[in-house]
């Protein structure tokens, strides 16, 4: 296999530990119990399979990476939240700051 870029390696590592933690599901919803289906699940979202073609390698890697991108809290989501629960000095808060408020005690 040829050498994984950085964004590789990360998702192969993050499916990898899902795979671990009971977490891995096939897109039926099923957990995934078998170590060679989560190593494939994960070179698949990295875009590092040499089953595929390059472009669509390529853009396996660019579809996982918009999902994780899409899927963290944005400082938008975490203030909305802040402002439901009335917590005082949210609008000066940086994001760290918002889930540090947020977080329960």
């Amino acid at each position: 296999m040829a050498k994984e870029t950085r964004a590789q390696r990360e998702t192969v590592e993050r499916v990898m530990r899902e795979w671990k933690e009971g977490e891995l599901e096939t897109s039926r919803g099923t957990p995934v119990t078998s170590r060679r289906q989560a190593v494939a699940i994960a070179l698949h979202e990295a875009g590092a399979s040499r089953d595929e073609t390059p472009a669509k390698n390529r853009r396996n890697l660019q579809v996982t990476k918009a999902r994780e991108r899409k899927s963290e809290e944005t400082r938008a989501s975490l203030y909305a939240e802040a402002t439901q629960r009335g917590i005082a000095g949210r609008s000066r808060m940086t994001k760290a700051e918002l889930v540090r408020a947020l977080r329960p005690h």
